[in-house]
């Protein structure tokens, strides 16, 4: 029988075109016993007819569930991630079918990294203040808003996997400590990267710039809440390049508006389309990104060729690579 592999339409742009671009579809088109196409449907959740239809799926934003696998005529054997989060899976269901989950940890760890540094680089130098004093003649307001040195300062990283390594390698030519709040992580394996393991509390009372990397789960689900906001320093800033719901959005709020924290530089949101009326969106100290920073070419033609060969390598009978635990 071919193997049947369907891809969500978030994956389009505007225009119809793979954002992706089209020359990762060849990995597909390569291999004489799949069939793929493009769902008929715009869908934000798998459907159960989705899942009858085919035997692999490759999705962005849509959410599995346990309803999207719960009937007998399920058909879907594997479903592929277009990214590394994968909080918008229901692992138990999906275990209970015997459903393969793979994500791309490798393709995304460079452009995340980059990600959470840039937003460190804009919040240090003030750069949208200073964009905005150039745009309204206020030129000489200039010395009112001096940025932050980074010789010197501490940057504390909250999960040590894949983005965490790649942030640590990347940051360690501009003179900062470094840190990092992981369980899991290997101590050795941070420390030749030039960092220390410490405890989260201890973590967020000493850096300047924190910034949240690690996946969201129960156990990281509002992790920084107000008690842990209310330890770091008036003039830190905080950075999630991770899943919203990683920080309390109240708790972070409320941080900004009486001075606990200097500002946040936010890729994610609690809830994603963030709403208008949010007070994130009127504040100057916070620079916000609707959860693409790290969208490139290079990027997305990297996540769609490791993704895409995890469909592959499943339909030929072998262990995709990049393979999530669902137990």
């Amino acid at each position: 029988m071919r193997f049947r592999i369907g891809l969500s339409r978030d994956l389009l742009k505007p225009d119809g075109q793979p954002s992706f671009g089209t020359e990762p579809l060849s990995l597909l088109d390569q291999e004489p016993a799949i069939d793929w196409e493009y769902l008929p449907e715009q869908v934000t959740e798998i459907s159960p007819e989705i899942a009858s239809r085919y035997d692999g799926l490759y999705i962005s934003t849509p959410r599995v569930t346990r309803a999207s696998v719960s009937r007998p005529d399920c058909r879907v054997r594997i479903i592929a991630r277009h990214g590394v989060g994968y909080d918008s899976v229901d692992l138990g269901a999906l275990a209970e079918r015997g459903i393969v989950l793979t994500n791309t940890p490798i393709a995304i760890r460079r452009p995340v990294a980059v990600a959470a540094l840039t937003l460190i680089f804009a919040l240090a130098g003030r750069l949208f203040t200073k964009d905005r004093l150039t745009r309204s003649g206020r030129w000489h307001e200039r010395t009112a808003h001096m940025g932050l040195g980074l010789t010197g300062r501490t940057l504390g990283i909250i999960g040590a996997g894949g983005i965490g390594q790649e942030l640590l390698r990347l940051a360690a030519p501009f003179g900062w400590r470094l840190r990092v709040a992981d369980p899991y992580a290997s101590e050795q394996r941070v420390d030749e990267l030039g960092a220390k393991i410490q405890v989260l509390d201890d973590l967020l009372r000493e850096s300047d710039f924190v910034v949240a990397a690690c996946i969201l789960n129960e156990e990281t689900r509002h992790l920084i809440d107000a008690r842990r906001f209310a330890l770091m320093k008036r003039e830190a800033f905080f950075i999630n390049v991770a899943r919203g719901p990683v920080a309390d959005e109240t708790a972070l709020i409320e941080a900004l508006r009486s001075g606990t924290i200097a500002g946040a530089g936010l890729d994610v949101f609690e809830q994603e389309p963030v709403d208008l009326g949010n007070p994130l969106l009127g504040m100057a100290q916070v620079i916000l990104t609707p959860h693409s920073l790290s969208w490139t070419d290079e990027c997305f033609d990297a996540i769609a060729r490791e993704g895409l060969s995890c469909l592959v390598d499943f339909s030929r009978g072998r262990t995709p690579a990049s393979v999530v635990r669902t137990t």
